[in-house]
């Protein structure tokens, strides 16, 4: 269900490979490029095509699946996972590929016993029309929300997934969860309103410096809900990236510096990387902005923390959704300058960053 970039380069690996797989997409466009052309994914430069055939709606004699992948940006997905719950097998289950929290919305509507977790760690985005450019290298992470690794079918699901790249199982759903949430809180909606690539607007250390300070109210808010963070792709901790008193003192501080560092490296790995958010705009379609910054905008409220970086930034993405604000760099500038007031975990840390680019290449 869904065909954008995850979906379309997911979708793709698993008819190269052989298996039953229907694909739906309500974008009538998407579907009949697909049916006209087949898939097409661009990977290291190199094109492959892949005969298939998509659907607007799951055909009314589909029968019933032993998997359905949601893979729609988060503001479709229960409509998605609402039209395809009936063609659901008994033991089977609905899979989440989305940036987010979306598990719980998924089980409410099937169960949690049939709903599981696949956080992506991996790029891709859709050039047009049922083509599809994979960004970066990369696997899952898989698991229930209650932590349970024993279900068999999670064993299936990983052996399925193994086309796309590697796959690990957790018993910390939760916990990569709110770690993927925070990253994408920063690299997702800062992309969105810069309007570039991850790599060009990173090497801006005004940028970096509205990471940190996203990713710090997300940990903040990720601590007091009592969750237990894991590191992204098994090395970065969100808990040592959220800022610190010390870095907070002492802004050229090896610590700080080394944040920036990682920040760099994360830029240069996924540097074509596109705000998927930003793609979702220029389709006419709702950002994900309230799945993202606003889930820790609203957790921040149950949980008496403020978070008012996150809410200013879904407040412009908003605006950029409406037309109101145009992605650039300036605006970028424009939400760093007026969040320097602001009161919240990083409220003073406000240091004087000139925004200017920095040239020099990250750590290996």
């Amino acid at each position: 269900m869904g065909c954008g970039g995850i979906g379309g380069t997911l979708a793709t690996a698993l008819v190269k490979a052989d298996h039953e797989v229907i694909i739906v997409t309500h974008n009538a466009a998407i579907a009949e490029a697909i049916g006209a052309r087949g898939l097409e994914v661009v990977d290291g430069g190199e094109r492959h095509y892949t005969r298939a055939a998509a659907h607007v709606d799951v055909p009314a004699d589909a029968g019933r699946f032993d998997f359905i992948f949601l893979a729609t940006q988060p503001p479709q997905l229960e409509e998605a996972a609402h039209a395809a719950a009936p063609f659901l097998a008994p033991g089977g289950a609905m899979v989440c590929f989305q940036n987010g929290l979306c598990e719980h919305r998924v089980a409410a509507i099937v169960g949690d016993a049939r709903t599981l977790g696949a956080i992506v760690a991996w790029g891709a985005s859709m050039l047009a029309p049922g083509v599809y450019e994979r960004t970066s290298a990369g696997g899952f992470v898989i698991g229930h929300l209650d932590g349970d690794t024993r279900d068999p079918r999670l064993a299936t699901l990983a052996s399925l997934l193994s086309a796309v790249g590697p796959v690990t199982v957790t018993d910390n759903l939760a916990g990569s969860r709110w770690s993927k949430l925070a990253i994408n809180c920063a690299i997702s909606s800062l992309g969105c309103i810069g309007g570039d690539r991850l790599g060009v607007l990173l090497r801006h250390r005004f940028v970096r410096r509205l990471g940190l300070e996203v990713m710090t109210e997300a940990v903040a808010v990720a601590r007091a809900c009592g969750v237990r963070l894991e590191k992204v792709s098994g090395t970065i901790d969100l808990d040592w990236v959220a800022l610190t008193p010390a870095d907070v003192i002492s802004p050229g501080s090896p610590t700080l510096l080394a944040k920036h560092a990682l920040l760099l490296a994360v830029g240069a790995k996924f540097r074509r990387l596109r705000s998927s958010m930003l793609a979702a705009i220029e389709r006419g379609r709702e950002p994900a902005v309230d799945y993202l910054n606003g889930e820790v905008v609203t957790r921040g409220i149950q949980h008496g923390v403020a978070t008012p970086l996150n809410a200013r930034i879904r407040t412009v993405i908003h605006a950029v959704a409406r037309g109101e604000r145009r992605p650039s760099l300036e605006l970028l500038q424009q939400l760093y300058d007026e969040s320097r007031d602001d009161a919240g975990p990083t409220s003073r840390s406000r240091l004087p960053f000139d925004g200017a680019p920095i040239e020099a290449a990250p750590p290996a």
